[in-house]
């Protein structure tokens, strides 16, 4: 089900038009496509985002401007599928083609909520969901000790079962490599356990019908324990970065099968680390110390020191996504926010981070105090500051839009209360809010190639959205609609 930012229901679909949209379809002489809203969020005016990445963004997302042409005195609306298509045949664009930027200009404008379409269905909670970087492979991680991979190319069929070794309360985290022939897991343990994916066992039972090869990141005292909330994969595959309970960012070289690194980057929890681009040379990290810090491989001389911390966020920062040019981010943030970052504004002070909340309030079995709401950061460095969803319970997690179809052009995440929340980079409008689950959605991911989303959920229902139609990307599978009533 699709809402407006007001909240209305558009269509038990889900989906809709903006106005930007209608009036472009009515200046093109009445076709209309569904496509998605575009209403900004009700209440105090989003304001003004930077001027480079607003134009990093229409770079990737906007259409030829020669292209604007066939639109006179429209030129501020979305050019229609019928024009574009018209101004490639007229070769505007000198090319012959459409370029990457007139493709997400025509791609993003359709986003992925029709549905839902169910996945799996299972009496676990589902904490991680993940499209593998070609989009052929889907992971989804379940508190019940299972994992398992779908073969999206075959009628999401389930390629393996995974059975995790020595589960501590649940799966933190998973990822792949980047050849998708190995995943890894983590647990509340400092053993992350790595699985040959491209085996042909499909039952993956931990050292029964497979092996799982326990990577300590202990520093081989067996008598200190810690819990990994975060891991990722190295872009060439020969390292894992991770974040723990013990306030730090730990690197294991794969190649050496050893520990190479231990940061102690922070004074809390770090839930969530991630490389910056595809050197591997910056590392983000994500704490609940509130900061943001970026780590610099190559300056390591200064133990410990990071290259720069972001200040801005009031509580403790539950997920980090770069948009993989070494410069800007997203952070998830216990205060109901996400904020994008630029690092070229980072900071070397964190004193200014110290902690001024009046009130008591833990997220794990609390609401966020109203008060709160509006309270900004006196040395808030982010360059933008989402808000409409909700970031209780859990680490709920947000990401950037795919570069190939969108030009990253919007910011997706769970919610506590339920719901997808898609944003627009730029202006900050909730263009789609999708509602189906009964439970915090903490993980969910859009396919590289696709206007597909999967969502995944405490209620244990791992869904998928779609924007099907006549000339669109092809459904993936063949799938039974989910029904279910809705109470709001």
């Amino acid at each position: 089900m699709f809402v407006t930012a007001s909240g209305v229901d558009i269509d038990e679909m889900g989906y809709a038009m903006s106005r930007l949209e209608i009036e472009s379809e009515l200046f093109d002489g009445g076709n209309t496509v569904h496509e998605a809203s575009s209403s900004t969020r009700p209440g105090k005016p989003f304001p003004k985002v930077d001027d480079e990445i607003s134009q990093l963004t229409n770079l990737r997302s906007g259409p030829n401007d020669r292209l604007h042409q066939l639109v006179p005195g429209k030129q501020q609306l979305p050019v229609s599928p019928v024009r574009m298509l018209a101004g490639r045949e007229g070769n505007y664009s000198g090319k012959g083609r459409f370029s990457s930027a007139d493709r997400c200009h025509m791609l993003s404008r359709y986003l992925p909520v029709n549905g839902p379409w169910l996945v799996d269905q299972t009496t676990s909670r589902a904490y991680v969901s993940q499209f593998s970087a070609d989009g052929s492979l889907f992971v989804a991680g379940f508190q019940g000790s299972n994992i398992r991979i779908y073969n999206v190319d075959r009628g999401w069929k389930v390629q393996k079962n995974i059975l995790a070794k020595s589960l501590r309360w649940t799966v933190t985290d998973t990822s792949l490599s980047p050849d998708q022939r190995y995943l890894v897991y983590t647990s509340m343990s400092p053993v992350v356990h790595i699985v040959n994916v491209g085996s042909s066992t499909t039952e993956s039972l931990a050292n029964i019908t497979e092996i799982h090869e326990g990577l300590d990141f202990s520093s081989n005292d067996r008598r200190y324990s810690f819990g990994i909330f975060s891991v990722k994969f190295s872009t060439d595959g020969r390292e894992l970065v991770a974040g723990s309970s013990d306030d730090s960012i730990y690197v294991y070289d794969l190649e050496a099968n050893k520990l190479s690194l231990r940061i102690m980057a922070h004074t809390a929890d770090v839930n969530t680390v991630t490389f910056a681009d595809e050197s591997g040379n910056l590392i983000y990290s994500g704490s609940d110390d509130n900061l943001c810090k970026v780590w610099d491989r190559r300056c390591f001389g200064a133990k410990d020191k990071p290259a720069g911390v972001l200040v801005g966020h009031l509580e403790g920062i539950t997920f980090l996504d770069s948009r993989g040019d070494g410069r800007y981010f997203i952070s998830n943030g216990k205060d109901q926010t996400i904020k994008l970052w630029d690092i070229r504004k980072m900071s070397s002070d964190t004193s200014c981070n110290l902690g001024y909340r009046n009130f008591e309030w833990d997220y794990r079995w609390m609401d966020y105090p109203p008060q709160a709401r509006d309270l900004k950061h006196p040395s808030d460095g982010s360059v933008a500051t989402y808000k409409g969803h909700s970031v209780l319970r859990t680490l709920i997690r947000c990401y950037f839009s795919p570069e190939y179809c969108t030009g990253q052009k919007y910011i997706y995440t769970g919610s506590h209360d339920s719901r997808v929340y898609i944003y627009d980079v730029v202006t900050g409008a909730q263009v789609a809010v999708l509602k189906h689950h009964t439970s915090p959605v903490r993980d969910c991911s859009w396919h590289p190639h696709y206007p597909v989303l999967v969502s995944s959920s405490w209620d244990g229902d791992v869904v998928k959205w779609e924007f099907p139609g006549k000339g669109e990307a092809p459904v993936l599978a063949n799938e039974r609609r989910v029904r279910r009533q809705y109470h709001d």
